[in-house]
């Protein structure tokens, strides 16, 4: 093996296979999408190329796609601040407190994440239904609601956003999970045990030990949970089909795709707006790594002085 790895005609040839399959899948559609965004094409029909002029109009769109970024910042500042969070703490009590349990309980917050999204979809919509939908009824039982006037949760123009967000952070609040409590595991429990004998409790513990060790674990499911945000996609499309009431719900992606293939398509504009939605996603991207290490290091340097 050692000879191997040192022979760097078999690297290269290890690596061909992978390294064209990429080249085919990812940065030939990523200059592919690039050109088509310089041309005024319809998908089907005789290209025009107008230069920058589909990005000109993109960003002077104060109708549609400016409100759709808005929307997609709001569902991943959501899963920055309510989603992760969540996840952090789960994980942190399964591991701590629960014992025999925790597996039972890793077993049904992990459930969501690989229901499909149509299923999914599909029950909340329901949830929400103004006639007769859980959520209603609960709240009609309760008192907080009157009977004769229930709320249409997905239709109503400043409610139906977060009416699709909670899917969105329910759904994958039991991935993030997995990922912290798999880390937290991983670390071993000589290092608790020695902090119990200091005198260190639940919180101490999680915050100068568990959070330094879980460095690289944040900064993959920081990156997962704020690019995935920014392409969310099929749980508003099957929950909002139309994109809300006035557009209340549509999000960089629900409108890409109701650009390109539908009625009156202009497939160069979706285009521009697919460059923009690559370039947000590797900002992102970049960003929590940058977020991630200096908030890591400083946890570390906070434990090594409490010693």
């Amino acid at each position: 093996m050692e000879r191997v790895m040192r022979n760097k005609v078999a690297i290269a040839i290890f690596l061909l296979p992978s390294l064209a399959l990429f080249i085919m899948i990812v940065i030939i559609p990523l200059f592919q999408s690039f050109y088509y965004s310089l041309q005024d094409w319809n998908g089907i029909g005789e290209q025009t190329y107008v230069g920058f002029q589909n990005y000109i109009e993109l960003f002077g769109d104060s109708r549609k796609f400016w409100p759709a970024v808005q929307h997609t910042v709001t569902f991943a500042l959501a899963s920055l601040c309510i989603q992760l969070p969540l996840a952090l703490l789960l994980a942190l009590l399964l591991a701590g407190f629960v014992g025999r349990m925790e597996r039972f309980f890793v077993t049904v917050y992990f459930i969501p994440v690989i229901l499909s999204a149509v299923v999914i979809g599909q029950l909340w919509f329901r949830i929400y239904y103004p006639d007769g939908g859980l959520l209603n009824r609960a709240a009609i039982a309760l008192g907080l609601m009157d009977p004769a006037a229930p709320t249409a949760w997905l239709g109503n123009v400043d409610t139906a956003l977060w009416a699709v967000m909670i899917p969105v952070l329910w759904q994958y609040v039991g991935y993030h999970m997995l990922l912290y409590y798999s880390g937290i595991k991983s670390i071993s429990p000589d290092i608790f045990e020695a902090a119990k004998i200091d005198g260190a409790g639940f919180w101490r513990t999680s915050f100068s030990i568990t959070l330094p060790l879980l460095k690289p674990i944040l900064q993959v499911s920081l990156t997962f949970s704020l690019v995935g945000s920014m392409k969310v996609f099929d749980l508003v499309k099957v929950i909002t089909p139309e994109g809300g009431p006035s557009n209340s719900t549509e999000v960089i992606s629900t409108l890409l795709v109701k650009t390109m293939i539908h009625p009156g398509t202009r497939y160069g504009y979706g285009s521009a707006m697919a460059v923009v939605l690559i370039v947000l996603c590797f900002l992102l991207y970049k960003s929590t790594g940058i977020i991630t290490w200096d908030r890591s290091n400083r946890l570390e340097r906070r434990s090594r002085r409490h010693g």
